[in-house]
């Protein structure tokens, strides 16, 4: 079997704009990824030291008919756009050689990768995220703009996981009043019906769209989605999709039913969505911890139970503060009372589906799978040089990993801190707790799995012994193993994050094996490589003893080949992970 192999980067390290005096420069950083004409980098203006995510497009494909002018298309479109749920447009210029447009840099990713992590989102996150969109959507309709390609992967994601809409390259504009457009575009999975009929096709197709994004982010796949693109535009001409399993609200159910309506005319406008009753009837988050990226957040039943007592209603579509709701029913399972002047009450825990264990087995069962049929493909060590970055896709990378750690069994337990900065130990008696990087908020797991929240002011006096042995593993991972970092200040959000946390380990003779509640896999070589695996993004990152992370989806792999040094380090994997099954496997397994 050949292998293609990687192309080699055509885009400088020093990107130099000439169309301005004197020249901005920008030093090309990491390989983001690709799509349709262009690539994108991380790319840091020189000067002023800011950062940005560089669209590149090679001029050589802009030869073909009417390429050059899709491409003008996006750029005026989104260079007229400044809203705080769109992508900020910095500028754009060329050379000989590509096409340079500059945009914001949103390092959360996309909301694709969210949903590959959770699959799916509580209500509460759902109404916190569709809300931007809406937002967002409503901004362009306004001016007369169809996005045409709303979809997960186009909702981009701040720091504070702000939305922000993006890619405008099938982005058109309205010029009258009832015009209908005739271009087939869009991406399968949340394409309208007008559009694959080819009857014309207006605003109302986002909405279709926007529609199919809350169905997915509730439910854990989209709704038309078959394993054959045949099918799902049949069941979209025929707006086939069920509801029945879901374990939704009758407020969810009834907008995502008011959106996917075969009939473009039957469906609300983006202004009214903006007041229906998911929205104004539902408990809505102002902000979320960055660990509901890849673990389910909790929310204080106090304030629930607050917005109970009154709704407050979107009016003004134009607004971007979130609104908050009222809750008709507890969105998630564990929960803590605190209230606002930070005096524990009492932590409570309730019970869940899928028992930690449960479901570590199962993502350990991924793991084994998703190797196994890796590793069966021949020819897949290739030469180091010919593994390129642009090979590499640092949005699979696993958001939480274990970067020190420290074995005191023979007394206490296992400590370890994560790459976040928070600190935990996994205490002999099988119970576990956790400093978050803020400093401030606790979390305690009990040997059967409840978990319980506290604060570093207010912890209960039965966690005293523990909280010295966590003080004692922290001061010495921070002076003996790790530069210490500045302290973290405490978010509002912060009271809503759950941490994942080592649920399995042991040592062999050249590495140790840490796993993760939230199914990350990491194995540390005695040759201070590193693997950290993935099974939901189905990717490993390899960070190498100089302490650089590499990032690819076995995909990748299986089509360009690997170094022996990965290739190794996957079979250990293999190995390894075979070990911790037989050793964890759950009774009715």
């Amino acid at each position: 079997m050949t292998s293609k192999q990687p192309e080699v980067c055509d885009v400088p390290d020093i990107i130099v704009d000439p169309s301005t005096t004197p020249n901005v420069t920008y030093k090309r950083g990491r390989f983001f990824g690709k799509g349709g004409f262009a690539k994108c980098y991380e790319i840091t203006d020189i000067r002023t030291n800011e950062v940005y995510a560089g669209k590149v497009i090679p001029k050589k494909l802009l030869l073909k008919h009417n390429a050059r002018e899709k491409v003008v298309q996006e750029i005026n479109i989104h260079k007229s756009l400044k809203h705080p749920n769109v992508v900020g447009f910095s500028g754009f210029f060329e050379n000989s050689g590509n096409v340079y447009i500059i945009l914001e840099l949103c390092k959360r990713r996309s909301m694709m990768e969210l949903q590959r992590r959770r699959k799916k989102l509580t209500e509460p996150e759902a109404r916190f995220y569709l809300h931007q969109v809406l937002l967002g959507v409503h901004y362009l309709h306004e001016r007369n703009i169809i996005h045409r390609d709303l979809k997960l992967g186009n909702l981009f994601l701040n720091d504070n996981l702000q939305v922000k809409l993006g890619d405008f390259g099938l982005a058109t504009i309205v010029e009258f009043k009832g015009e209908r457009k005739k271009t087939l575009c869009g991406t399968p999975n949340y394409i309208a019906p007008e559009v694959l009929n080819k009857v014309g096709h207006s605003f109302e197709v986002d909405v279709w769209s926007i529609g199919c994004i809350l169905y997915t982010l509730l439910v854990g796949r989209p709704p038309f989605e078959t394993t054959s693109l045949k099918e799902t535009y049949q069941r979209i001409r025929n707006c086939e999709y069920s509801l029945s399993k879901a374990a939704l609200s009758p407020e969810a159910v009834n907008l995502i039913r008011r959106m996917l309506q075969s009939e473009p005319k039957a469906r609300p406008t983006v202004k009214q969505l903006l007041d229906d009753p998911f929205f104004t009837s539902g408990y809505m988050p102002k902000e979320l911890p960055t660990t509901c990226l890849s673990v389910e957040p909790r929310f204080d039943p106090a304030i629930l139970a607050k917005h109970n007592q009154s709704a407050v209603s979107i009016k003004h579509p134009a607004s971007y503060i979130p609104a908050v709701g009222t809750a008709s029913r507890r969105p998630l399972t564990q929960v803590n009372q605190i209230d606002h002047r930070g005096d524990h009450i009492e932590a409570q825990s309730q019970p869940v589906g899928p028992t930690v264990m449960e479901n570590s087995f199962k993502h350990m069962l991924m793991i084994k799978e998703q190797l196994t049929n890796l590793l069966d493909k021949p020819n897949l060590v290739k030469p180091n040089n010919s593994f390129l970055g642009e090979a590499e896709d640092p949005a699979a990378q696993a958001l939480f990993w274990i970067s020190t750690w420290v074995d005191y069994t023979d007394k206490y337990g296992f400590g370890y801190q994560l790459c976040d900065d928070s600190v935990a130990v996994a205490y002999n008696d099988g119970t576990k707790l956790i400093l978050l990087a803020n400093e401030t908020d606790l979390q305690y797991i009990e040997r059967d799995g409840q978990e319980h929240y506290h604060k570093m002011l207010s912890y209960p006096a039965s966690l005293s012994k523990k909280m010295k042995l966590l003080d004692y593993f922290r001061r010495y991972m921070v002076e003996h193993l790790v530069k210490a970092g500045g302290r973290r200040l405490s978010k509002e959000s912060d009271s809503m994050a759950r941490m994942p946390y080592l649920c399995h380990w042991f040592r062999s003779r050249n590495c140790v094996i840490m796993f993760l509640t939230n199914g990350t896999l990491q194995i540390n070589f005695s040759n201070h490589n590193k693997l950290i695996i993935c099974p939901l993004m189905e990717a490993v990152t390899h960070i190498t003893c100089d302490n650089i992370p590499h990032t690819y989806r076995f995909s990748t792999i299986e089509r360009e080949g690997c170094s022996s040094v990965l290739h190794k380090g996957l079979e250990t994997a293999l190995v390894k992970v075979k070990a911790m099954i037989a050793t964890t496997q759950p009774t009715n397994a």
